[in-house]
């Protein structure tokens, strides 16, 4: 099967600070690519790198099998690539329902849809993730789960091919964990490949077709998650070296 995304060599540098280095994937179309590692390991540099709002130092990203390095973030969105960002910032004073909208007038069909349009496919995605009885309160109001959801709706509202989803249940409880695994294996079910940063070993574990692992910037591990979990490597730099 062809692949939907892929990343060939990518490094990023900042200053004398190798971030990500010489890192090498695909997705599939309808695949769900869970990306684990410690904290500072560059999975949300790296999910940058695909979305346009970091440019690579070395290698390169390849949408549908076109080169995309030279693309700003904006022109990738409209190409299909949607992702949610770990900090959480919504639009201040804008409703629920109009923060979603924002991702449906500058998504897929950037310059094309109307605003009403854009409305009725805003309050589609907060239904679909569960917010509707929230599209009229302000955005900034939300609690911290239903901030998760509405990055999820934004990011679906852009109509994307590809969504990089960036920790969606980071500081979630377990019955909240459940119900985005759901939300995100519905959005595949859509048709959607999906990219996901997660710390939750038995979420991402259970949602994951394939893993991949970061340490330090590079890539110790990509297989399917019985296989990567049981690698010695990311159990000594990621798991802990008594885990079993």
């Amino acid at each position: 099967m062809n692949a939907l995304l892929e990343v060939r060599h990518a490094t990023r540098r900042f200053a004398g600070l190798i971030a990500v280095n010489d890192v090498s994937f695909t997705l599939a179309p309808g695949e769900i690519l869970g990306l684990i590692g410690p904290n500072g390991a560059g999975k949300t540099t790296l999910i940058s790198l695909i979305s346009g709002t970091l440019a690579p130092s070395e290698g390169e990203v390849l949408f549908q099998g076109e080169q995309i390095n030279r693309l700003p973030a904006f022109r990738r969105a409209r190409l299909g690539i949607g992702r949610t960002f770990q900090i959480m910032r919504p639009f201040p004073g804008l409703s629920v329902l109009d923060n979603v909208a924002v991702g449906a007038l500058f998504g897929r069909d950037g310059g094309q849809v109307k605003l009403a349009q854009a409305r009725e496919q805003a309050r589609a995605c907060l239904e679909f993730v569960g917010l509707e009885k929230f599209i009229d309160q302000r955005a900034d109001e939300l609690g911290g789960p239903g901030r998760k959801r509405l990055e999820l709706a934004k990011a679906l509202a852009m109509q994307p091919k590809v969504l990089l989803c960036d920790e969606v249940m980071a500081g979630l409880n377990h019955v909240e964990i459940d119900e985005v695994i759901d939300v995100i294996r519905k959005v595949r079910d859509r048709g959607i490949s999906i990219l996901v940063i997660e710390h939750v070993i038995k979420a991402i574990k259970s949602l994951s077709d394939r893993l991949l692992v970061l340490h330090h910037g590079e890539m110790i591990a990509d297989g399917t998650p019985d296989a990567v979990l049981s690698d010695p490597a990311v159990v000594q730099a990621y798991l802990g070296k008594k885990r079993t």
